[in-house]
C-alpha cells in the first residue's frame, strides 16, 4: 500500500465528499456494467438528509492521501459492510485492502463473527481476495436496470 494513505473515520462533514467518491467510482471508473446502469445506479453525487441520515448510522472509514478523500468504506451495524468505494486513479493501489482492514478490526473489536455484503461485479474480486465466499448470486433492479451481483461472506472466527 502507498505509504501516505492515512485511514480516519468520516463525519457528517465527510458526506458530500464521499457522495463524490461513489459517483466517481461508478460513472468514471472501469466498470463491468453498462453505461445506462451505470447511471442508473449513481445518477448524480449522492448528499441531502436521506444520505447523511443513511451514512450517520454506519461507522465511515475514509482513505485520504495529502488530504484529498481517496476512498471509503463503511459498516453497518453489526456485520454489514455498506459501501466501498475508491477514487478511479487510486484503485489498485491498496486503498481497498487498507480500508477493509479498518472495517474488519472495528467488527473484530465489537465481537463480530461475520462481515457480509452485497458486493458488485467490480468490488466481487477486491471482496474475495479479502477471504470473501459468495453465498448467492443476484439480480436487483435500480430505476429501471437491472443489476447482477453477489452477496457475500466472510467469517471472522478460525
Amino acid at each position: 500500500m502507498d505509504p501516505t494513505i492515512q485511514i480516519r473515520r468520516g463525519h457528517a462533514a465527510d458526506h458530500d465528499v464521499l457522495g463524490e467518491i461513489m459517483y466517481d467510482a461508478v460513472r468514471k471508473g472501469p466498470s463491468r456494467y453498462t453505461p445506462e446502469q451505470q447511471a442508473a445506479w449513481v445518477p448524480e453525487p449522492r448528499k441531502g438528509e436521506d444520505w447523511d441520515k443513511r451514512l450517520a448510522s454506519q461507522t465511515v472509514f475514509i482513505a485520504e492521501a495529502a488530504g484529498l478523500a481517496v476512498g471509503f468504506m463503511t459498516l453497518a451495524a453489526p456485520d454489514y459492510v455498506d459501501f466501498a468505494f475508491i477514487r478511479p486513479d487510486w484503485q489498485g493501489k491498496g486503498v481497498f485492502r487498507t480500508l477493509h482492514d479498518a472495517v474488519e478490526q472495528e467488527a473484530r473489536r465489537t465481537g463480530q463473527t461475520r462481515l457480509y455484503v452485497h458486493a458488485s461485479l467490480m468490488a466481487q474480486p477486491a471482496f474475495s481476495a479479502m477471504g470473501y465466499s459468495v453465498i448467492a448470486p443476484e439480480e436487483v433492479t435500480l430505476r429501471g436496470a437491472q443489476f447482477k451481483r453477489f452477496e457475500m461472506e466472510k467469517s471472522l472466527t478460525g
